[in-house]
């Protein structure tokens, strides 16, 4: 019989069967029982463990290609991602390259447009579109991730069932481990990756792009695996990089280099400074004028003039400084010893300690812009 209503009732049972089940044998075993140390210990590790396979593999591997790696981590991935209960890699893959597609569109399966709690997890609820192959045509051809997909239900058991038992076994609490290793652990990551659907759509800093919804924010980031730089993922999304800072907390980023370190990963995309900050500049520019037009100033033009000649004197300088910097590698590479490297080196200093002044002065320009009284009511 056909589904009129269009919900997936399989799904809406999954999921709220089980947070019913967590919200009963929780305080069961609290009140009883005092959970161990290696208990939390080992139910957290599997938490992280799942959390990363989906961002290390669902997201940054198979979605949208940031770096490659090799079958027996392909395999530890989609191991961990059946036990994640996020649905096959394929289909993780294929909607979430319709969501950057058509980012804030109706064709975007997790719209933030409808809502916080569609794009949070409403949207699972309902019947989804069938995959098309053209979309994920570079991912079908994988034997692996077309088994795990054609298995994808009784691997999703399999794994969860493994996971559990052996934080039992080890533990000598069974009980805890179905609690905790499982139905907690479940919970909270389901809840963390929703979070980047709805949460760092709400909630943050536009620093790259306010032509998407998706934000940046360090808080977010803790819950969701490094995720939570969101507007510069939506910007740039074939980065390898979430947080391109060093002190960003990116745990998938760092899991990603670590792997390239020990050749389980090569190709690690990311994107140059200059890239990174020309659109900075190109989005400060964009907001500068706009704070401008609900500006009363005699001033004005002449301030939106000051606006664009900054912008383009910095961006023309950091394109020069891109061209400089790929010429001395060129050179470098090539290991042909010339005057000329000399003679790059020392432009590339020049240019930078002159990037640098002209940075500081574009701020204090842009602090003054954001400081001017608004139009009168």
């Amino acid at each position: 019989m056909k589904n009129k209503s269009n919900l997936n009732w399989s799904t809406i049972l999954f999921l709220g069967g089980y947070h019913l089940l967590l919200a009963i044998l929780l305080p069961v075993y609290l009140i009883y029982y005092t959970p161990s140390a290696t208990l939390l210990v080992l139910s957290f590790v599997l938490l992280y463990t799942t959390g990363l396979s989906i961002t290390a593999g669902y997201h940054r591997l198979f979605s949208h290609s940031t770096y490659k790696t090799n079958k027996f981590i392909e395999v530890i991935y989609l191991f961990f991602g059946s036990m994640a209960t996020q649905g096959s890699a394929l289909r993780w893959s294929h909607d979430h390259r319709i969501h950057h597609a058509h980012i804030d569109k109706d064709e975007d399966p997790y719209t933030v447009k409808r809502g916080f709690w569609h794009a949070h997890m409403f949207w699972l609820l309902k019947n989804q579109k069938p995959i098309k192959e053209k979309i994920i045509s570079d991912l079908v051809r994988d034997p692996v991730l077309n088994f795990q997909h054609k298995h994808y239900d009784i691997l999703m058991v399999i794994t969860n069932a493994i996971g559990t038992l052996f934080i039992g076994w080890v533990t000598n609490d069974y009980f805890g481990a179905l609690v905790f290793g499982w139905l907690l652990r479940q919970f909270l990551l389901h809840h963390f990756t929703w979070f980047i659907n709805s949460l760092a759509h709400y909630w943050g800093h536009q620093n790259y792009s306010t032509e998407h919804s998706a934000v940046d924010n360090y808080i977010i980031s803790l819950l969701t695996f490094g995720e939570g730089y969101h507007n510069y993922h939506h910007t740039f999304a074939y980065d390898y990089r979430n947080g391109i800072r060093w002190y960003h907390f990116d745990p998938t980023k760092w899991l990603i280099w670590t792997l390239s370190k020990f050749r389980l990963a090569k190709d690690l995309k990311k994107v140059n400074h200059a890239r990174i900050a020309e659109q900075m500049i190109k989005e400060h520019k964009r907001a500068l004028l706009e704070k401008l037009t609900e500006t009363f100033s005699e001033k004005r033009e002449d301030l939106e003039q000051k606006v664009s000649y900054f912008t383009e004197n910095l961006i023309e300088k950091l394109s020069k400084l891109n061209t400089l910097v790929a010429q001395y590698k060129a050179y470098k590479k090539s290991r042909v010893k010339t005057d000329h490297i000399k003679e790059l080196l020392n432009e590339i200093a020049l240019l930078k300690k002159s990037l640098k002044s002209e940075w500081r002065a574009w701020k204090e320009f842009s602090k003054f812009i954001m400081t001017l009284e608004p139009l009168p009511a």
